[in-house]
């Protein structure tokens, strides 16, 4: 690194778990950072929720595939383990089918005896699962370590040699399928396309790899909620001298032919740098942190014809009750794919809808108060772009997602145990969360929006400025946002990183 590079004023819009990583850095390699959040804490969508005595997380609720924060943490001279107490869970959460639970676990031996229990005869599929998509993921998840910013970066040999694994054509249920052989037991091993927000019968099938990291690694609960992660890392970022600035909502990133020279504040402070970092919302940003005209490829018209994710209708609820639920359980459709497809073409939802549930207190007693629970419901519901009447129909919707866990996880006396709720509807993803057309998880992860053809980490639109989080390269969750802030962090100082 250049005594040049380190000498320079970095600006890092949004205090996200992408803009976090970049701060603590190129904190850390002597860069001075100044860290802009509109918000009156970090995080972003790993931010906490307050609700009285109850605390919750706001997005993510698990980590898989922890060696990328720990190796984040590394870059950033500090140690994730010795500041933080992550728990594996085991097991990982339980799958509520309409005739069958399971509970999935990364201990190869018991999930074989698993699949046996819940689909007899397929056990033994469970080998090949583990087979093809360790070869899958040793090819492919050194593509998720370096930037695209060429055209010539597609010529790379990692990519090339990538090439025969990314299942081109094939969706990720058509891979399940294929290694599983039966449909329900498919979906145990492609729901997690719903951690890009996608449909498993349109997300491309190179994805099978979030699951193979979740058999093959497990998955982690930090003490104190995912959202402790954020803080911790700002804790990192202001040791090494980093600046975070909350409550200072950026208005305009400031721009000088096609460079970006720093960014104006709401209050109409200008504050100038030689490198600028975006962490907010990619749609979000085009639409609303440049001037009419600077933008010219991801104008509205272009973001308007770009796929987007589904949304989420959340519930926070904190409960003078612990339920007997398991950290994590997934409640499917009856008519999962009826579901699925009623969310991502954006028609209004019937009475059978599919529901996530964390229950954290059973693992973490510092949510609430002894005897109490903080709950956390989610419902996959579509983007803005689509058909539901959020302003009329969200109390429909909680009280249809109220009844449906009734049914389905006893428990019928919900509704006299709420000390404390918060309601999210895409619309306040929106107007709230400053997410473009509320579509939770960014832009979707279909073929013309990867690698290259995705915004790129170093923006093609104007030098000197850089794209971390869900909306750039490598993509959504927080193992690649994490990632996409330690590629932009070697991009500015030159760490050892191509394109």
């Amino acid at each position: 690194m250049s005594r040049q590079a380190a000498d320079k004023h970095v600006i890092v819009v949004g205090a996200g778990p992408g803009g976090l990583t970049t701060a603590m850095i190129l904190a850390r390699r002597g860069c001075r950072v100044s860290v802009f959040e509109s918000k009156d804490r970090v995080g972003g969508r790993n931010a906490a929720i307050q609700a009285g005595p109850y605390k919750f997380d706001i997005g993510p609720t698990f980590l898989m595939l922890k060696q990328v924060l720990d190796e984040a943490f590394e870059d950033a001279g500090a140690s994730c383990d010795e500041r933080m107490e992550m728990k594996k869970l085991e097991p990982m959460y339980r799958l509520e089918f309409a005739d069958k639970r399971m509970e999935p676990t990364d201990n190869h031996e018991n999930m074989k005896q698993e699949i046996e229990r819940c689909f007899p005869g397929h056990g033994h599929c469970y080998d090949e699962f583990l087979r093809s998509e360790s070869k899958r993921y040793e090819k492919l998840y050194p593509c998720l370590e370096v930037p695209y910013s060429t055209a010539s970066s597609l010529l790379s040999w990692r990519l090339i040699s990538a090439a025969p694994y990314i299942a081109l054509g094939r969706s990720l249920f058509d891979v399940m399928y294929k290694i599983f052989g039966n449909k329900e037991l498919a979906l145990a091993f492609t729901f997690q396309s719903k951690y890009l927000g996608m449909s498993p019968w349109d997300c491309p099938g190179l994805f099978s790899i979030i699951p193979y990291i979740e058999h093959s690694g497990g998955i982690y609960h930090p003490i104190g909620g995912l959202s402790t992660i954020s803080d911790t890392m700002a804790d990192v970022a202001r040791e090494h001298g980093a600046e975070i600035h909350l409550s200072s909502p950026v208005e305009r990133v400031l721009v000088e032919g096609r460079r970006t020279v720093g960014v104006r504040l709401a209050d109409g402070e200008e504050v100038r740098g030689d490198e600028v970092v975006i962490n907010a919302d990619f749609g979000y940003a085009m639409a609303n942190l440049f001037e009419p005209g600077e933008i010219r490829k991801y104008t509205p018209t272009r973001l308007s014809k770009m796929a987007l994710s589904c949304s989420t209708f959340m519930l926070y609820l904190g409960l003078d009750k612990v339920y007997d639920l398991p950290h994590h359980t997934i409640f499917f459709a009856e008519d999962y794919r009826n579901n699925v497809e009623s969310v991502f073409e954006g028609r209004e939802l019937d009475g059978d809808i599919s529901i996530y549930v964390r229950n954290a207190d059973v693992t973490d007693p510092t949510l609430s108060p002894p005897g109490h629970s903080a709950l956390y419901i989610l419902v996959p519901v579509p983007n803005l772009r689509g058909k539901p009447d959020w302003e009329n129909g969200k109390d429909a919707l909680r009280e249809l997602a109220l009844d449906t866990l009734a049914r389905r996880a006893g428990m019928t006396d919900l509704r006299e145990h709420i000390q404390e709720e918060r309601m999210v509807t895409p619309l306040d993803w929106r107007d709230g969360g400053n997410v473009y057309e509320g579509a939770t998880f960014n832009l979707a992860h279909n073929w013309p929006q990867l690698i290259y053809l995705r915004p790129r980490n170093k923006f093609e639109e104007f030098d000197n400025c850089y794209l971390v989080g869900g909306g750039t390269h490598p993509g959504s969750g927080l193992p690649t946002i994490y990632q996409s802030g330690r590629i932009a962090a070697n991009l500015i100082t030159g760490n050892g990183v191509a394109g």
